[in-house]
């Protein structure tokens, strides 16, 4: 697998680079032309968007941040009132059924409801993490305010936004190299090549005409040895763990030519480890493991388990938690704020996260805990909104996430298995993407890799690369 120079066209007179990088969580683009690097801003105030798309009953799109601040705000205090959703019509005789009478037969039309799934007060669908969802051969269409969309018609918005900030900077985006992981999320073997039929259909429509898929690890790694041309290494290992997947490439560098030798991916990602520090350190403050006590019959005390199992899901995806504001999750609340005592407490700020929509404010707390991790030794998740404020050290948070490092390390394993050479063989490592800031993925790659663990930039190196692939005009085949 070699990467090839060739002359890209359709990029008007001046010969630029365009890389583009869409993520499953955020993402990012670059202008490249042969002396400056230029990072597009995307939002108002960053080169890096949310990876969201919104859209309301009239069928109008907003994208990245705007995107996810309207669900916010279309959510926050609402009541969800599930309906129940006509399926049909039935029809039964009702009278008349005598062959001898002339009277006309009296029919009784009846509506076939089917469970409660429409929310009659909905003003807008969120859209995050679609990139997840493009291998899965099972997932065709989305309803969409009883409107089937396309899981491409749900991306087209970004891409085109992401087209449309390219082009104000003043370069052309008809042509462009576009990033995709190693391996799609997903069981399906054909997973990645429908994936990116999706994704190439999804560019094309949003105006980028001239395609070249680009693995994401292997364009890091080209940003990084640009940015470094006297460096030597022949054998480079890339690991890009960002917030939706874990990526590893390495290459090999003879004259001036580069080949990949191995290329391995996990779905593991940031937006992972979030949703287990939420489970292990709020769900015991909201509620998990308490008792439930309700009036029975004959004046009888119903208790049991509170049934935090019912939550949980909604809880850790926070683009649905809106929908626990119904009143079949909020009585059960209730209930266990009236009974009184220590577990009220934590029954309160369940109640108010549910109400008020807290759940994507209280992934961001998570994701600061993190980075002050990431520099210190201990830090303080600080959710005033739901009255929590718990000391972590890096030593509890390493300790839940175990499990996951191991996942990473057998990764790294796995990805040398794969190009058939040692660990000493590896001269250069490059470490990308928002998760390789944690201090317990740096040590594991410098305890197996000393001295030889570079940073590169953790949420633009692959959208550089990207940019830097297309000027050079390399294309990969793998």
């Amino acid at each position: 697998m070699d990467w090839q120079q060739q002359t890209l066209g359709g990029r008007g007179e001046q010969h630029v680079g365009v890389g583009i990088d869409f993520g499953t969580t955020n993402s990012a683009a670059a202008v490249y032309d042969g002396q400056s690097m230029l990072l597009i801003q995307l939002e108002s105030d960053s080169a890096i968007m949310p990876s969201a798309t919104y859209i309301d009953r009239d069928l109008q799109t907003l994208t990245g941040q705007a995107a996810i601040d309207a669900y916010i705000a279309d959510n926050t205090g609402r009541t969800v009132e599930m309906i129940p959703e006509v399926i049909g019509t039935s029809s039964v005789m009702v009278g008349n059924a005598d062959p001898e009478s002339r009277a006309p037969l009296e029919m009784l039309t009846k509506r076939v409801y089917g469970l409660p799934l429409t929310d009659a007060g909905l003003q807008g669908r969120l859209f995050r993490g679609t990139k997840r969802l493009l291998g899965d051969p099972n997932v065709r269409r989305l309803m969409v305010f009883e409107h089937p969309f396309r899981l491409v018609a749900l991306i087209t918005p970004l891409l085109l936004h992401i087209r449309r900030c390219i082009e104000a900077a003043g370069v052309s985006a008809r042509a462009a190299h576009l990033g995709h992981p190693v391996h799609f999320e997903g069981r399906d073997p054909h997973r990645d090549k429908l994936a990116q039929a999706r994704l190439a259909e999804a560019y094309g429509h949003a105006g980028i005409k001239d395609r070249h898929f680009y693995p994401e690890p292997v364009a890091a790694t080209h940003s990084y040895l640009h940015a470094n041309p006297d460096l030597g290494a022949s054998h480079v290992l890339c690991v890009d763990f960002g917030g939706g997947t874990l990526d590893f490439s390495i290459l090999e560098r003879e004259s001036g030519r580069f080949r990949v030798l191995a290329t391995h991916g996990l779905a593991l990602g940031g937006d992972h480890i979030d949703q287990r520090l939420f489970r292990e350190l709020l769900f015991p403050l909201l509620g998990k493991g308490e008792r439930w006590r309700r009036p029975g019959v004959d004046r009888a005390v119903i208790e049991t388990p509170f049934p935090f199992e019912d939550y949980e899901d909604l809880l850790l995806n926070w683009a649905v938690s809106y929908t626990l504001n119904q009143n079949r999750y909020t009585t059960a609340v209730m209930d266990c704020i009236d009974q009184g005592g220590p577990a009220a407490v934590k029954f309160r700020r369940l109640h108010e996260l549910i109400k008020q929509n807290y759940s994507y404010l209280v992934f961001q707390s998570i994701r600061d805990l993190k980075a002050q991790l990431s520099e210190q030794d201990s830090a303080v998740l600080d959710i005033p909104e739901i009255d929590v404020e718990i000391e972590v050290t890096r030593e509890r948070f390493e300790a839940l996430i175990a499990d996951q490092l191991k996942q990473f390390s057998a990764g790294v394993d796995q990805t040398l298995d794969n190009a058939g050479l040692r660990a000493d063989a590896i001269e250069l490592v490059v470490r990308t993407g928002g998760s390789s800031l944690i201090p317990a993925v740096r040590r594991i790659l410098d305890t197996r890799f000393p001295g030889r663990v570079m940073e590169h930039d953790p949420f633009t190196s692959v959208a550089a690369g990207l940019a830097l692939a297309a000027y050079d005009g390399y294309q990969y085949s793998g």
